[in-house]
């Protein structure tokens, strides 16, 4: 197993600040010393994430989950600790030193190959599209009136025959197991190695950071036998669950959204005529990984899906995809072709830009495929539609966009908008205890689990918080005046026994080794604490009210016992006068506590 060593992590933490990684994820807005924004781990409509610059730590107070740019990039890339370090690594421009781990160098040594061989696999296709044997490739990417500029940026090739691939890899170098391991090479019952690609027009699928780890090919033979589009199988280098076709050209773009089409040859054809933030789903349903991604590079994304019924149906399933990422979806409406790749060639690409500016949101694109179930000059079936609409708007929170949607369906759908008010709020009121009862506070969270308040939960986490921060003015006052007995909380118990038992003389140290705990409960209790304001404007008063407090709990708690031992009337006497005496000190010392 491959262990880096806590110097090392540290530098890579130090390396990605956690405001900037989380804001290629989430909107942050700055509130007090931290930031806030919608948290990327559940559904929600106000922020409770909360990112502390101060202390490189992020916590959810909805969901509950925390901890450092490790533990953010593990979970939103799904990712184990060494793959979110590489990452980070990477990211960072920190270089990781060369371990001695067979198994590991034996992994990332089949990775690079296969990076190596689709690389070269990219360039083999893309020079043999211009050779004289690749008239019928030619014909094609004439007929779609695809010019070199635009080859050239996607990379799009041509495969040969039979096993020219396998023959040109082996030239290369690359060994037999090597090439089946790429999937771009097969091999017979005869044991003869033959080509998955052959006489296809081949597009590169390339990775936002530029390297290509698959392909899809797209036949050229007048032949219904063979499949229309063949792609890569997911292999070590490649998922199309994590990938977007042409993102790592999008991203680039200085356009305010994404347009996400469903084919490689709608990106490339708007591509060609200026629309420039198109990318394609690789025809496959969207997936959560694929929306995050999306979100990460723009907060608004317009479905531009074919205009037939699978393409209008798939765009349903990707709303909600898109709605758990908190994104500004919105719908294009097409009439008179069956797909953007169509519509820009007869249309223009002036007439597309117009489509885009007037992208419906979701909420009309609901009401619009509702309205397909419906015959509106029914009475009975108005009625229906009205109820289901009114479901839809009772989901919206913002009163102004609800308004405004009320408004313009009243004068679409000739509709009363009194009657749209009445059931609109009829429906709101119904889920008002609802929402109460799915929805616990903080404070009833933390109660169910501990039996505490949050005055109690508050106070403790801030001892946590001052021995971790300001170790150098709080070990020695906080170690002679509150012990582990006096913690509630289990996590509290533990954190605080290890900086206790540390040799650590300074913070910066304790933080460290703090965030190199691996129990991700603990992880996720430590963001908390960070994250917290405790408004503190004097340390020395601060730790001085927190000892009082706790002294103060201890002859409280100490004079109950006392008071609840001399109601035993089979007390020797002796032991009386002992417990009356002490009680009388406990009084004397809490009345001196100010």
């Amino acid at each position: 197993m491959v262990q880096y060593n806590d110097d090392l992590k540290q530098e890579i933490r130090n390396a990605n600040d956690i405001v900037d990684v989380i804001s290629q994820y989430v909107i942050l807005k700055r509130s007090g010393k931290n930031f806030m924004g919608l948290c990327p781990f559940h559904k929600e409509k106000s922020p409770s994430f909360s990112v502390s610059p101060d202390r490189q730590y992020y916590h959810c107070f909805g969901c509950h989950k925390g901890g450092d740019v490790f533990s953010f990039i593990m979970e939103m890339e799904r990712l184990s600790f060494r793959e979110a370090l590489e990452f980070l690594a990477e990211r960072g421009h920190v270089k990781l030193p060369e371990v001695q781990d067979e198994e590991f160098n034996e992994k990332q040594y089949r990775l690079s190959r296969m990076n190596k061989i689709n690389l070269e696999a990219t360039m083999f296709y893309h020079e043999r599209l211009y050779m004289p044997t690749a008239k019928i490739a030619q014909d094609y990417v004439k007929q779609r009136k695809l010019d070199n500029h635009t080859l050239k940026a996607f990379k799009i090739g041509y495969s040969g025959e039979y096993n020219e691939l396998y023959t040109f890899l082996k030239g290369k170098g690359f060994k037999d197991d090597e090439i089946l391991m790429s999937g771009l090479v097969n091999k017979n019952d005869r044991g003869e190695f033959i080509d998955r690609f052959r006489k296809r027009l081949m597009f590169p699928i390339i990775s936002v950071y530029g390297k290509p780890v698959a392909f899809g090919g797209r036949r050229l033979e007048n032949n219904d036998k063979l499949a229309k589009y063949i792609n890569s199988n997911e292999n070590l280098v490649y998922s199309k669950k994590k990938h977007l076709f042409a993102l790592n050209l999008a991203k680039q773009s200085e356009s305010k959204n994404i347009i996400l089409v469903e084919g490689y040859m709608d990106a490339i054809s708007l591509y060609q005529r200026g629309i420039d933030n198109v990318v394609a789903s690789l025809g496959t349903a969207l997936t959560e990984e694929q929306a995050r991604l999306l979100r990460k590079y723009s907060q608004q994304i317009i479905f531009a899906y074919d205009s037939d019924g699978a393409g209008q149906n798939a765009i349903k399933r990707g709303i909600e995809v898109l709605e758990k990422q908190n994104c500004d979806a919105r719908v294009l409406q097409m009439e008179g072709a069956k797909d953007p790749d169509e519509y820009i060639i007869k249309y223009g690409s002036g007439r597309f830009q117009l489509l885009v500016e007037q992208a419906i949101s979701l909420v009309e694109f609901k009401i619009k495929m509702l309205k397909q179930e419906y015959h509106l000059e029914n009475a009975k079936d108005k009625i229906a539609f009205l109820k289901k609409i009114t479901t839809i708007l009772s989901d919206v929170d913002n009163k102004i966009e609800r308004e405004i949607y009320i408004d313009k369906i009243a004068k679409q759908y000739d509709i009363s908008k009194q009657a749209i008010y009445a059931e609109v709020n009829k429906a709101l009121y119904a889920n008002k205890p609802e929402k109460i009862l799915v929805k616990p506070t903080r404070k009833l969270e933390k109660v169910e689990e501990f039996t505490l308040d949050e005055k109690i939960i508050k106070r403790e986490n801030m001892v946590l918080y001052l021995l971790i921060n300001y170790l150098e003015q709080t070990k020695e006052l906080i170690r002679a005046n509150i012990g582990i007995e006096d913690l509630k909380i289990a996590e509290n118990k533990i954190i605080f026994e290890k900086i206790m038992n540390s040799d650590e003389k300074e913070s910066e140290k304790i933080v460290q080794m703090i965030a190199n705990m691996e129990d991700e409960k603990i992880q996720t209790h430590i963001s908390e604490i960070m994250v917290v304001d405790y408004e503190i404007t004097s340390v020395e008063k601060c730790i001085e009210d927190v000892i009082i407090h706790y002294n103060k709990k201890r002859l409280q708690n100490r004079k109950m016992q006392i008071v609840k031992e001399l109601e035993n009337p089979d007390l020797p006497k002796e032991h009386i006068t002992n417990l009356e005496m002490e009680l009388s000190d406990i009084i004397v010392k809490m009345a001196k506590i100010k």
